[in-house]
């Protein structure tokens, strides 16, 4: 039998608290620690103050493919890619600097944040399973999510090439084309 480390599950908890914090769901928790359900249920309780969100996870690769969602997980992406390459950390560390990182841009710049823990963390999970990979825009040479199959060579993102009403909406956060 195995004794528990009191500084193994310390970091448990401070990892836990950080994902509760940044709004992960309680999925990505049980997934990410080794904390039972029920102590992450009540951590989840003390830290967030209410119960978590039921449900399912997002399991879609769509929702990354739409305009503005793209450029929000293409941004993200390209954080944490550059982490992963520069920083010896345990992935889903990686996964949450690359988040509050994200949030950090997107705050500088007046956006939304379009991309939440839970799906920045999902993404990370679609890529690592090939479901999704990065493409270089043969325009900007900025590399953005797209699905596996997509042809390289005649990519355009969706900053050079956005939809006819893009930045049309006035959404607040929303990013304006000029």
């Amino acid at each position: 039998m195995r004794t528990k480390s009191i500084l193994t599950e310390a970091k448990q908890i401070e990892r836990a608290v950080t994902l509760i914090k940044l709004g992960a769901r309680l999925q990505v928790l049980e997934s990410e620690t080794d904390l039972s359900y029920e102590r992450l249920l009540r951590l989840y309780k003390e830290v967030s103050g209410k119960s978590p969100s039921k449900g399912q996870l997002p399991f879609s690769t769509d929702w990354f493919m739409t305009w503005q969602p793209n450029i929000h997980a293409s941004l993200f992406l390209n954080i944490h890619e550059y982490l992963n390459k520069v920083a010896e950390m345990d992935e889903i560390d990686v996964v949450i600097k690359a988040y509050q990182l994200y949030q950090e841009q997107t705050a500088a710049q007046n956006l939304e944040q379009l991309l939440s823990m839970t799906r920045a963390w999902r993404l990370v999970k679609f890529v690592d399973n090939g479901m999704l990979t990065m493409t270089k825009c043969s325009k900007c040479n900025g590399h953005f999510v797209t699905h596996p199959h997509e042809v390289a060579k005649h990519y355009v993102c969706g900053l050079c090439n956005p939809p006819a009403r893009a930045g049309k909406g006035k959404a607040a956060g929303g990013i304006q084309m000029h």
